[in-house]
């Protein structure tokens, strides 16, 4: 070849070659291979440029290699501008700092948990100020309670579902099954409430506030149909076959909500089955892995327990689900009427900053 310009036929196009040696052959062979957005190297795209074809690597080399480095400069991305976008900051120093929470930051944020945990305990508060108001009101209403029972009563062996005395009869058969309606009812309700709710305001504190606001807002239904409507539980009418295995067989139950501080005829809607079925649903949302069958299964024991129980008619399950359910829909609509002026606004802003 000596100092003439030859080309080989790399399929894309004849590649011209210089008297570089024989690497310049390999690249030869390998441009097609690169993809049309590679930037060839130095080297190759001085021996392959057509205006250097014929010339040996010397000054004219140099030369070339000094306006190839001065173009990759100028192309090449500002170190400032890639820390921004891939930590959020231009410079190096201050990735150390982003972490960083000063003693003003801890005691804020120490103070905003204090003032929240004080506002969840004055809602707690005032929902058992609510409760006991409405208990007082259950005075006298004993007649109305047991007249209420009745009518539902007939309701159900009206469409056919007034099952519960069999069933509990079928129970009592099995002493074991019969002990664990009586766990599920009593430490599967409150402590599974409380531990959800402190979980979810712990580890998905939004959405703690969709389920605290739910229950509230269930409560406070609830609490006006057991005031309006009163509702002795099956364990008040033996004459139906029956029977109060909790009051026989655990003492735990009334030990932690003595009758005297309990409505004993607010048995529809069934808050046991609907509070436990919005746990359920958080739990089966939110939480990871197996623990999710804990949210699936929840409601399901508890709709047994309470009619196993006899604590509920199975007509108190089914309204106090609905009644849970469109709670939560109504909790869920209240959210995003919240939210939605909040991200107008934050859009508003974002496009201001922009401009």
């Amino acid at each position: 070849m000596g100092g003439e310009a030859d080309s080989v036929d790399c399929g894309g196009g004849r590649v011209g070659i210089a008297d570089g040696g024989s690497w310049a052959w390999v690249e030869a062979w390998i441009a097609p291979w690169r993809g049309v957005n590679q930037t060839p190297s130095p080297r190759n795209s001085f021996v392959t440029d057509p205006k250097h074809a014929g010339h040996n690597t010397g000054a004219s080399w140099s030369t070339y290699q000094g306006e190839h480095r001065e173009r990759a400069e100028s192309d090449r991305p500002h170190p400032e501008g890639a820390m921004q976008a891939a930590f959020g900051t231009r410079f190096p120093h201050q990735l150390g700092q982003t972490r960083r929470v000063t003693v003003g930051q801890r005691a804020f944020r120490v103070r905003s948990g204090l003032v929240r945990a004080a506002t969840e305990v004055a809602i707690i508060i005032a929902g058992v100020l609510a409760y006991f108001l409405v208990r007082g009101l259950m005075d006298g209403q004993e007649a109305n309670a047991i007249g209420n029972a009745d009518a539902l009563i007939r309701f159900e062996r009206a469409i056919g579902v007034f099952v519960e005395p069999q069933v509990q009869d079928w129970a009592l058969g099995m002493p074991a099954l019969g002990t664990v309606a009586n766990w599920i009812y009593i430490w599967g309700h409150w402590p599974v409430i409380v531990a959800t709710l402190v979980w979810l305001l712990i580890k998905h504190p939004r959405e703690y506030a969709l389920y605290r606001n739910a229950l509230l807002i269930s409560g406070g239904v609830g609490l006006i149909i057991f005031t309006l409507y009163p509702m002795a539980p099956p364990r008040f009418m033996p004459e139906w076959g029956f029977l109060d295995t909790v009051g026989l067989h655990s003492q735990a139950y009334r030990v932690l909500q003595p009758p005297s501080m309990v409505n004993q005829y607010a048995a529809m809607p069934s808050l046991h089955c609907g509070w436990d079925l919005l746990m359920g649903i958080a739990i089966a949302r939110h939480a990871a892995g197996r623990i999710r069958w804990i949210g699936r299964l929840l409601p399901v024991l508890m709709v047994a327990a309470v009619v196993l129980t006899a604590n509920h008619y199975f007509m108190d399950a089914v309204v106090g689900d609905l009644l849970v359910i469109a709670s939560l829909a109504v909790a869920a609509s209240l959210r995003r009427g919240v939210s939605r002026p909040r991200v107008a606004a934050r859009q508003r802003s974002q496009a201001l900053q922009g401009a």
